[in-house]
């Protein structure tokens, strides 16, 4: 376990206190309390965001530390527009979310090294963070997505009295929003490729598994489309499927020794 004595360290540890009070305010109807210290929370994981780019001087998406604390500074948007756009909330005042980014901040406080590096020559290049941006987008997404296809065969409902999606709607819906942007990555990813290694396609591992996640929820939308809500249950489960897809193709690609790639600069 990594616990980092420094300003950047301190100010992970506040944002995953401030989520994880948040989500016990939420659980306890405190719900006022609850979205006071979500939002302090999010400033302060904007805070150490900013401070990690002034300190690397490059935006700061290059490695695994860095990628989890830029996914701990996006639930909090994701939340608000969800509930306030797409009449979605997972549980009161999003505590789910509240949850979520105390999860995904742990391995940028607790896991991977804060040590600055280099960016290689391949990172040198433009498409380098709207390609990673795009990406963390999705992953957020499809993060929300999971937690309410989980509420779902949990057999939860939302509050009947906040004119919400049942929760196999809300995970479709959703799942919409993500695709696009975790199409784009792809997209976006081929044409970096291009211009750093002269190919649009390598048959590197990272490369395989980002189309794997692709096809999974490609798999999820043909499956919806043939049968609707009549196996709702089955729904959830493609989701669920669709986010251990992301979660090998960003964690376990880049650490693991039998995936050596292009992009094993990450870990």
């Amino acid at each position: 376990m990594d616990i980092k004595y420094t300003p950047q360290g301190w100010m992970i540890y506040s944002v995953i206190a401030c989520y994880l009070v948040a989500f016990i305010a939420a659980i306890a109807r405190r719900l006022k309390l609850a979205n006071a210290v979500y939002i302090l929370g999010f400033i302060i994981a904007v805070a150490a965001f900013v401070y990690r780019w002034i300190d690397v001087k490059h935006v700061p998406l290059q490695n695994l530390f860095e990628v989890f604390l830029c996914l701990g500074m996006l639930i909090y948007p994701l939340t608000i527009f969800s509930r306030r756009f797409l009449r979605i909330a997972s549980g009161p005042a999003g505590c789910a979310d509240m949850l979520i980014g105390a999860i995904v901040l742990f391995p940028a406080g607790f896991v991977f090294s804060a040590e600055p590096q280099q960016l290689p020559p391949a990172l040198q290049c433009w498409l380098f963070a709207p390609h990673v941006a795009v990406y963390m987008i999705s992953y957020m997404i499809m993060a929300k997505a999971t937690f309410l296809a989980m509420a779902q065969l949990a057999g939860r409902k939302p509050d009947p009295n906040h004119n919400l999606l049942p929760y196999e709607d809300a995970t479709y819906r959703m799942i919409c929003i993500g695709f696009p942007f975790l199409t784009l990555g792809l997209i976006l990813g081929s044409w970096w490729g291009k211009l750093a290694w002269g190919d649009y396609w390598g048959w590197d591992p990272k490369e395989l598994w980002s189309l794997v996640s692709w096809l999974v929820y490609v798999g999820y939308f043909h499956f919806r489309y043939m049968f609707g809500k009549k196996y709702a249950k089955a729904n959830s489960w493609w989701a669920i499927a669709g986010m251990a897809a992301i979660i090998i193709t960003l964690l376990w690609v880049n650490l693991s020794r039998l995936f050596p790639g292009l992009h094993n600069y990450a870990s």
